[in-house]
């Protein structure tokens, strides 16, 4: 098993909240089509300000907003107007571009969650932008265990939101000494993201805020796949996970700032669209309706002196192809 360790970083503009990310890493950049985990919390609200991440663009990747305290209001150029709380997923597809704003609410009192990325595949990375909302079922698959199905489906629980290549996501709650075996289709990677507590996972030990992969398993030449033990168990103060799991992702991408693409030009093309919108105009983005902070929208940042390369999931260096921090 591969263990991630998370690496502090300042999350949007003005007001930047500190969060853990565990994907992309100098390790690897995908798990399945899962790009990018940032954790963060529980943070005081009274202390840390919250969050309040000014209107920014995506395209090329769908988010997927996770909480386990607090509430967020997202808004978007599609208008949609949400509320995320804890226990329920807002899955936004960019596709060819979409932009939105995240603030927490003024009840929020601790804000404690994770926010993720998917990458799109190219046959569908142009896709027209949509938003979902989704309250999963809870499901318990085991004595002294509890899950939520956000993404994918296990356990005979199944969630409608769209997405455009073999997934899973799922919240895992164990109490003290509790097991579950994870029935995941062997040709899935698949990630243990522990929120609190520690869990062993498929043998080896992994700590809170770490990442654990596991790899799929490989086939022979006849196609039969060697079997995995994918157990997840709980230490002795419980603990509570995300699972992302998928097929391997094996297309490369850029990966710049909040944009994913192919090439760099296309990278280019999307911040010089962002860009041109800094004038009130609504363009490739759309424009965010009704957000009320310190900056009308955050702009993008400039673009290193090199062409921005490809990669693939192994092997790229520390801080790749000097690429600017992503944001949610």
């Amino acid at each position: 098993m591969q263990t991630l360790r998370p690496r502090e970083v300042p999350l949007g503009g003005p007001r930047a909240m500190t969060v853990r990310r565990t994907l992309p890493a100098k390790e690897r950049s995908f798990v399945g089509a899962w790009c990018f985990a940032d954790h963060y919390g529980p943070d005081d609200v009274s202390v840390s300000g919250g969050m309040d991440v000014a209107p920014h663009p995506h395209c090329g990747l769908a988010t997927v907003s996770w909480l386990f305290s607090g509430e967020v209001e997202h808004r978007d150029s599609l208008g949609t107007v949400a509320v995320v709380r804890p226990g329920e997923v807002n899955l936004m597809t960019a596709g060819r571009g979409i932009s939105h704003s995240e603030v927490s609410t003024a009840g929020t009192r601790v804000l404690h969650g994770a926010q993720l990325w998917v990458v799109l595949p190219s046959a569908a990375a142009s896709v027209e932008p949509r938003f979902e909302h989704h309250v999963p079922e809870t499901v318990h698959p085991a004595p002294g265990v509890e899950a939520r199905v956000f993404v994918g489906s296990l356990w005979g629980s199944r969630s409608p939101v769209r997405v455009e290549t073999a997934l899973l996501g799922v919240e895992i709650v164990l109490e003290a000494g509790a097991s579950v075996v994870l029935p995941v289709p062997d040709e899935f990677e698949v990630g243990v993201l522990v929120d609190r507590g520690s869990v062993d996972f498929a043998g080896a030990p992994v700590a809170a805020t770490e990442l654990g992969v596991v790899e799929a398993a490989s086939a022979d030449g006849d196609g039969v796949r060697d079997g995995r033990s994918l157990v997840l168990t709980a230490g002795g103060e419980g603990a509570r996970v995300l699972v992302l799991a998928g097929e391997p992702f094996g297309e490369e991408i850029v990966m710049w700032w909040n944009f994913v693409g192919r090439s760099h030009d296309e990278v280019v093309a999307a911040r010089e669209a962002w860009e041109a919108g800094a004038d009130g105009s609504a363009g490739r983005f759309g424009r965010v309706e009704g957000y009320e902070g310190d900056v009308p929208r955050i702009p993008a940042p400039g673009l290193p002196g090199v062409r921005l390369r490809s990669r693939g999931n192994r092997g790229r260096p520390a801080r790749p192809e000097t690429e600017a921090e992503p944001m949610s």
